[in-house]
């Protein structure tokens, strides 16, 4: 396979061109456990949701999902997922490089292992979180922690692309942090996340 540089678009695109789910098909057990806090209807922006795995799972609460993505390949799996499991999926392509983001259009967030982007996107895109939030809305996310170097066992390969819990109080100040937590916990998603994982939870609430 041709390397592509890490943020092509043909990076992605080759990375979901299997038939294969990259990270199975069924969801984060992190926005599982916490997606009881989302009341049906709500409208719940899954970010950089891949093939679709977590926005599918929102779906199937009853809640109203855009799902976005870089990757058009991994969007067509998405939906093809909806479709499996007899839910409604938006979706959009998006390069969270360039999107305008909404202003308070959602009622959550929900951003699960988005450590593609370095420090500068980061920053940006966590600021995009904030915009795009409702007053009182919610956002659920989960990644890895430093000690996830050591461990291997998926995400990035270097520590500014990690979190810590000072990074992301940081990062949402003013918000009400209902969970935040860093912890070690076996994980089996797909091919591409097994084994030990040292994992950062935050659950926190825009300010009215």
């Amino acid at each position: 396979m041709t390397d592509h540089p890490p943020g092509s678009l043909e990076r992605w695109e080759a990375r979901f061109a299997g038939p294969d789910y990259l990270f199975g098909t069924e969801p984060n057990a992190f926005l599982r456990r916490e997606a009881a806090r989302l009341r049906p209807g709500d409208r719940v922006l899954a970010l950089a949701d891949g093939e679709g795995r977590n926005g599918v799972f929102l779906a199937q609460q009853g809640l109203d999902v855009l799902s976005v993505d870089f990757s058009p390949t991994a969007l067509a799996k998405a939906q093809s997922l909806a479709r499996t499991r007899g839910v409604s999926l938006r979706t959009e392509q998006v390069d969270l490089e360039q999107w305008d983001w909404p202003v308070a259009a959602f009622d959550a967030v929900a951003a699960v292992f988005i450590q593609f982007a370095p420090p500068d996107l980061r920053a940006r895109i966590f600021a995009g979180i904030r915009t795009v939030l409702k007053p009182g809305g919610l956002l659920l996310l989960e990644g890895y922690g430093p000690r996830q170097l050591e461990y291997k066992t998926g995400g990035p390969s270097t520590l500014d692309h990690l979190y810590t819990e000072a990074l992301l109080r940081e990062a949402f100040e003013g918000f009400e942090f209902l969970l935040l937590s860093e912890n070690d916990r076996m994980i089996e998603e797909g091919a591409g996340h097994v084994g030990l994982s040292c994992l950062v939870d935050l659950v926190a609430r825009k300010p009215l």
